[in-house]
């Protein structure tokens, strides 16, 4: 079984749940002494806001590409046997999970060392992005954790193995809109 074999790469279109049984039975063998998880779900409040829900959106090609870069570069620092990784898109409401990390391991200490670079690396790398909606208006979210630690990561770029670099949603204004629909 190649590396890219190893690796369970899913986004999940609007409407389709995250199945953690699904990624903890791929991930699970004989030869895994340890398996190692992250889940992020949406939270009821932010900085004294209550959420409704959370909306994803993303460039589905590039950022299952990147997730299968980042997996692979995890796999060559650890030794991990299998990968799985899944992330929705569209609504996430209140208590449920957005995205789910599932890392086995012959020993914890690798697949917890590689379930967090998994997910610091998507976060900051992979073109997901991501609205907050709350009782009184919407926001789209940069990683506050990725911009706080972002001067002291453009000192160590050398260091850095993602595949996509800094991730950036472009929206164009109406009026580009508009003039570029007119031709």
């Amino acid at each position: 079984m190649t590396s890219e074999e190893k690796n369970l790469v899913e986004i999940l279109e609007e409407g389709h749940k995250v199945d953690v049984v699904k990624y903890m039975d791929y991930v699970s063998a004989p030869e895994a002494g340890a398996i190692a998880t992250f889940s992020g779900t949406t939270r009821n409040m932010f900085e004294g806001k209550t959420v409704l829900e959370l909306r994803y959106e993303a460039y589905v090609p590039m950022a299952t590409k990147c997730l299968t870069s980042i997996c692979n570069t995890a796999r060559s620092t650890w030794d991990i046997h299998k990968i799985a990784v899944a992330h929705r898109l569209g609504p996430v409401p209140v208590g449920e999970t957005s995205v789910f990390i599932a890392v086995s391991s012959v020993h914890r200490a690798d697949g917890l060392d590689a379930c967090k670079f998994l997910i610091d690396e998507l976060k900051a790398t992979v073109p997901i992005w991501k609205k907050e909606v709350y009782t009184n208006g919407e926001i789209w979210k940069e990683n506050s954790e990725f911009m706080e630690k972002r001067d002291s990561l453009g000192q160590k770029q050398e260091q850095r193995r993602s595949c996509c670099g800094s991730k950036v949603r472009v929206q164009e204004d109406e009026e580009h809109k508009d003039n570029n629909t007119s031709s």
